[in-house]
């Protein structure tokens, strides 16, 4: 059965590898055999990630990349292409978020976060998703929130976002069967660098566990198995799905 979720010999392309979620995914695909291309803005901290990897005896390479920027998403994808043959897996994982008032947002902002979290999965799934195509095979793995199930004051931009991702998610499916899938993960509240000020709040801790089936914040070891299902192919007759990983919070509150 281990078989069913190795990624042995497969080429992974991660966004946002450099830290956080990020981090802890790269781990665990090149934990599972894949050789991890870490894809990123901060040079420096995508080689951390490389380099834990390497202490590991896995396979990563530092992937240098804004995803906001078309001509460059186009032109990593087909430089990864001539180094590697191939791209088997994607998974699109970076992301902004900015906590505002929505009479208080600025149009720019608000398009700032739709252009990073939906747009840019959107030009990489289209580049990577051609020569998917072209092999007949490929995995596309959409990292969402449970802010693409329920809606939560002063972050307008990131809840509109994760909710198109996962329509994304499905047309994806849908032109790109049968021999590519592509699936999303809708982690609840996870503990990472980027909610500590969440973490510190009693209030908000209180009613995480009390309105969370599991009664605890995630933690990324909660996201590896579900990441490892759909990147594999475990998940093979799996596709347009969004896997929700969220303790139970969302079977409570919505």
């Amino acid at each position: 059965m281990a078989d069913l979720f190795s990624l042995k010999k497969r080429v992974v392309l991660l966004t946002g590898a450099s830290r956080g979620l990020g981090r802890d995914m790269a781990l665990t695909l090149a934990a599972a055999g894949a050789t991890v291309l870490c894809a990123g803005r901060t040079v420096k901290e995508l080689e951390a990630t490389a380099r834990a990897i390497g202490r590991k005896g896995g396979k990563a390479e530092v992937t240098p990349l804004d995803i906001t920027d078309e001509a460059a998403v186009r032109e990593q994808v087909e430089t990864i292409i001539r180094r590697h043959r191939r791209i088997d897996v994607l998974i699109n994982n970076a992301g902004i978020i900015y906590r505002q008032d929505i009479v208080d947002t600025p149009t720019d902002t608000f398009r700032s976060v739709i252009e990073t979290d939906l747009v840019a999965q959107f030009m990489l799934a289209r580049e990577v998703g051609r020569h998917m195509l072209a092999r007949q095979y490929g995995r596309i793995v959409n990292i969402s929130s449970v802010m693409a199930i329920l809606g939560r004051a002063s972050v307008a931009g990131y809840v509109a976002a994760k909710h198109g991702l996962v329509g994304l998610t499905k047309n994806l499916a849908a032109e790109f069967g049968p021999h590519v899938t592509a699936n999303a993960i809708a982690p609840g509240y996870i503990r990472t660098e980027l909610n500590v000020a969440l973490q510190q709040s009693k209030p908000f801790n209180a009613m995480l566990e009390q309105r969370t089936a599991a009664h605890r914040w995630g933690t990324p070891h909660d996201l590896r198995g579900p990441l490892l299902l759909l990147a594999s192919d475990a998940s093979a007759y799996m596709t347009g799905h969004t896997l929700v990983v969220d303790g139970g919070l969302t079977t409570i509150l919505a």
